[in-house]
């Protein structure tokens, strides 16, 4: 079974907003979104996802990548074999910056939520590894393909 996962990317004063995992390799970060339920649209997903992970409400903008995992291509197959799932990334923006935000259902793995600075996001574990080279392309206004495939 394919899954549809529909993720944010929060960026504010060079940082971007993302959901802090731990699990037996240590601490990982990725993007809040996850997984589309039956009879929602993506933007109906994505502003669920992100108010349980992050207690944040937000403004949805353009698609700035959609990628595939499939887990047994990649380098946790040991445990992710079966996962073939189909993710669309979002530019987004927080409605208010300025609340405390509580995260109302954090995923098994969560611990929290972190800004991670731009310049310092190759000193973390981030999933999918290339969000950073997304991210830093965005900034600088460069133009990527919208499919990037099973990457990781």
């Amino acid at each position: 079974m394919i899954r549809s996962s529909i993720k944010a990317i929060i960026l504010s004063n060079q940082r971007v907003l993302l959901t802090k995992n731990r699990d037996e390799e240590g601490d990982f970060y990725l993007s809040p979104g996850g997984g589309q339920e039956h009879g929602e649209t993506f933007h109906e997903t994505l502003k669920r996802e992100c108010m349980e992970e992050t207690g944040f409400e937000i403004e949805i903008g353009e698609v700035l990548f959609i990628r595939e995992y499939i887990g047994k291509n990649h380098e946790h197959s040991a445990f992710d074999s079966q996962v073939h799932q189909v993710e669309v990334y979002f530019i987004c923006h927080l409605k208010d910056e300025n609340c405390s935000p509580t995260p109302l259902s954090p995923d098994s793995n969560q611990i929290g939520i972190e800004w991670v600075a731009l310049s310092e996001m190759d000193s973390y574990r981030i999933y999918p590894k290339t969000l950073k080279e997304q991210i830093a392309s965005y900034t600088k206004n460069k133009a990527l393909p919208i499919y990037l495939g099973d990457v990781n």
